[in-house]
């Protein structure tokens, strides 16, 4: 049989084969001393709090499982624009948030309105892979831009004007950041914007960890400074709904019409129940719990972070948002008798039951060197991975 040039240009999701593999040996050591823990998964272990759960069930029971709108429910729309106000003191009109099937049905349906074929994206290098395959499955081309723990593993103005050629369409942009939970400085970010208007590019920021910032400075969205930003998110992680599988984006005005018309014709709209379920996270007492499971990601991080770099597992830049610990296994990879992230991972896998992320699907500047940890698992798994590390590591 054969394949498209499209799909053979995606490359294999590699956290998903290592997690295949820790899903098998888990079940070889089911029910041992040392049951699998898996730090490899960005997925929050929270999940939706109870009055989501019923506004869900709620809508199963009254019948309100048919098509909604291909922009989304309406008042979910008007509740989205409420909450930048409420939480970021920005206007953002309902009529330019448009409800997706998550967040990768928003990257998809962005780089399907804006990337012709053989335009080229600029990308961090490391990055999360499949905003990059987003981008190919576009015919586009993403160009990652090596970066380093001085710049928070984020471009800079300066790199994207250096980067910037004819092909080039615009940027690409995460912040909080995976797999590093760095994000851009405000005014950085603004001067990145200002490079790409200059070229009249299109400046593209996910924005999915937004709501897990844990530091003033960053806790800002980049629709602040400009309305032709286009902003992807999600009720995946703040707000702990994964496997529904909802997000929405926020576009320029003159770019709602061309979106609805390729959302009707792929996906004809998000789940309804699910945009029914989300109406109930903007109520005070779901937001209350959000905030209270934001504090507890933030412990987690300053406990686990602190733990790792006295392994010798080094973080050279704090994570300001997300859940990930992005680690330089060198060191102890050497003690393992193993070379690269690669090997590291399984070698941790086997011997302490540990499941993390090597780097190779992040890029490839120095990523053999990194590992990601989430840690987005219970204070008790975090401490228990520790124990079985130090043990592990000397």
């Amino acid at each position: 049989m054969k394949f498209s040039s499209r799909a053979e240009r995606i490359e294999p999701f590699y956290v998903m084969e290592v997690a295949k593999a820790a899903q098998a040996m888990a079940r070889e050591v089911a029910g041992t001393r040392e049951p699998m823990i898996f730090l490899n998964i960005g997925e929050p272990d929270f999940t939706a709090p109870p009055l989501v759960q019923e506004a869900a069930a709620r809508a199963v029971r009254d019948g309100a499982t048919q098509y909604t709108n291909a922009l989304g429910l309406e008042p979910l729309r008007e509740r989205i624009s409420a909450w930048y106000q409420q939480r970021f003191g920005v206007n953002v009109p309902a009529r330019r948030i448009v409800v997706t099937a998550g967040a990768s049905a928003a990257l998809q349906l962005a780089c399907l309105a804006l990337i012709e074929s053989g335009d080229e994206i600029l990308m961090p290098d490391p990055s999360y892979p499949c905003n990059r395959h987003f981008v190919s499955a576009a015919d586009g081309k993403a160009v990652l831009v090596p970066t380093t723990a001085a710049e928070r593993y984020q471009l800079s103005a300066e790199k994207v004007r250096a980067a910037w050629t004819d092909k080039t369409r615009g940027v690409l942009l995460a912040s909080p950041s995976n797999p590093t939970g760095t994000s851009i400085a405000p005014d950085e970010l603004r001067r990145i914007h200002e490079v790409v208007r200059a070229h009249d590019g299109i400046t593209l920021i996910d924005e999915i960890y937004l709501g897990l910032s844990y530091e003033e400075e960053f806790s800002h969205t980049a629709l602040a400074i400009d309305e032709n930003i286009v902003s992807i998110n999600s009720f995946s992680k703040y707000f702990n709904m994964t496997g529904w599988r909802l997000g929405w984006m926020v576009v320029p005005e003159a770019m709602v019409p061309v979106v609805e018309r390729l959302a009707q014709n792929l996906f004809i709209c998000a789940s309804t129940v699910s945009q029914h379920a989300a109406l109930a996270c903007f109520e005070a007492e779901s937001i209350a719990e959000y905030e209270r499971r934001r504090a507890e990601f933030k412990a987690r991080r300053d406990f686990f972070i602190p733990a790792l770099q006295s392994m010798g597992l080094s973080v050279p830049v704090m994570p300001d948002g997300a859940f990930y610990a992005w680690a330089d296994c060198s060191e102890a990879a050497s003690r393992l008798g193993v070379s690269g992230s690669w090997d590291f991972a399984f070698e941790v896998m086997k011997r302490a039951h540990v499941a993390v992320t090597p780097g190779r699907d992040f890029g490839t500047a120095e990523t053999e060197r990194f590992v990601r940890f989430s840690t987005a698992n219970s204070m008790a798994q975090l401490e228990e991975s520790v124990a079985r590390l130090r043990r592990l590591l000397g």
